[in-house]
């Protein structure tokens, strides 16, 4: 396979891609910097997100390239020869999907980096930990995170409504005119509640009645194929982690006591908190711990979610309603903070005074439509986060309104 067969192939796929829809992101990424990692969970978009940036910004679409490391022929080529071929055709930025697919990637991309006059965008797995594949790659390459949709994006995908976000201190300040104005557009209740079971990914587009097979096609992928691939977890482990996933998805709200997962899965207590790790890197769950616990290494959660609702629902049937309220809630206010690098995630832990600390400034109580503040009284900076309300009042805030952070 030569260049120009490439060329052939990324025709066809920009042809299929449209630019009317992009993910909050697109538009995030600084793309003239000479090397970008988009990193996220398999289905959120970052192929097409590719796809549409050439498409937009190539007139001379042999300037810009598509490639997937995940594909025969590139797994038998070195990257970095096939790149100098590029560059010496005139090509000026190399789009590489599927990274972690490739043996010595970060090697290969900082090579890139130092010794050829192109830019390179590259994207993979949520799993990849960059620093660890290689110190000289981190220092030289900006990492950006995808995250699922949010509700205002899946309303716009959607074709419902297009709405802008807001950050977390101006809905808190402002939400009943936000609601009210909202309000006046959609219904976001009943939308909220089609959300909660089908919006997290993009692929709802494609066919509603198969979508929750498809997250658990993903999550299979992702523990039987990226895990092992990456962290080298020997395959007999896979199946200790997928009843211990199936363990926390069926107990949610789970409150993890670690001697217990480690009997019931058969699993030492080490490697418990190992994979609860992997599986948080992986997005398929979401851990909170106590602010006083938070700087231990291995502290035991407080609280263990899915990682969105959608895995909830696609993964059993019995479906918690306040767990899936502070699901919602933990998964918007870690994604909308999530593209912030930070040493120390600091964005939220459990609070012993209502539910949640936020920002180490802001008390949260998460319920339904009749939560009182009585847990919360007197304390300041408080607020309610109430699901089954479209407007607000004080410090009582609608949960659906969460879903705008980004």
């Amino acid at each position: 396979m030569n260049l120009q067969q490439m060329f052939e192939i990324q025709e066809k796929l920009l042809k299929k891609v449209s630019l009317d829809k992009k993910r909050y992101l697109y538009n995030k990424i600084n793309w003239n910097l000479k090397s970008i990692g988009i990193l996220g969970q398999r289905g959120l978009g970052k192929t097409t997100m590719m796809l549409q940036y050439i498409k937009e910004n190539f007139d001379n679409q042999k300037k810009a390239l598509y490639l997937s490391l995940d594909t025969p022929y590139m797994q038998s080529v070195l990257l970095i020869d096939f790149a100098q071929e590029f560059e010496q055709n005139g090509g000026e930025v190399l789009f590489i999907d599927e990274v972690h697919k490739y043996d010595n990637w970060a090697t290969h991309i900082k090579n890139i980096y130092d010794s050829l006059d192109i830019k390179v965008v590259f994207s993979g797995s949520s799993i990849l930990q960059i620093a660890k594949q290689n110190a000289d790659l981190s220092r030289r390459t900006i990492i950006y995170h995808l995250e699922n949709l949010s509700f205002r994006e899946y309303l716009e995908l959607m074709d419902i409504e297009i709405f802008e976000s807001y950050t977390l201190d101006y809905i808190l300040h402002n939400h009943t005119k936000i609601a009210s104005d909202i309000s006046s557009k959609i219904k976001p209740l009943m939308y909220f509640k089609e959300y909660l079971e089908y919006g997290a990914y993009p692929f709802i587009l494609e066919d509603k009645d198969s979508y929750h097979q498809r997250i658990v096609q993903m999550i299979n992928t992702i523990l039987e194929t990226d895990l092992p691939y990456i962290n080298k977890i020997d395959m007999a482990q896979i199946v200790k982690l997928k009843k211990l996933l199936y363990m926390l998805a069926v107990n949610v709200p789970f409150i993890p006591n670690i001697t217990d997962l480690s009997t019931a899965t058969n699993i030492s207590r080490p490697k418990v908190y190992e994979y609860l790790e992997h599986l948080e890197s992986a997005k398929i769950i979401n851990s909170i711990v106590s602010k006083e616990k938070g700087y231990k290494i291995m502290a035991k959660p407080e609280k263990l979610f899915m990682q969105n609702t959608n895995i909830s629902y696609a993964l059993t049937s019995e479906i918690d309603k306040g767990s899936a309220r502070e699901s919602f809630f933990v998964n918007q206010i870690k994604n909308s903070n999530y593209s912030q690098l930070k040493l120390y995630d600091d964005t939220i832990f459990s609070s012993k005074i209502g539910d949640f600390l936020v920002k180490n400034k802001y008390i949260f109580e998460i319920g339904g439509k009749n939560k009182n503040f009585n847990q919360i009284k007197d304390v300041e900076n408080s607020f309610i986060a109430a699901d089954d309300i479209e407007i607000g009042f004080g410090n009582k805030i609608p949960l659906w309104l969460f879903g705008f952070l980004y």
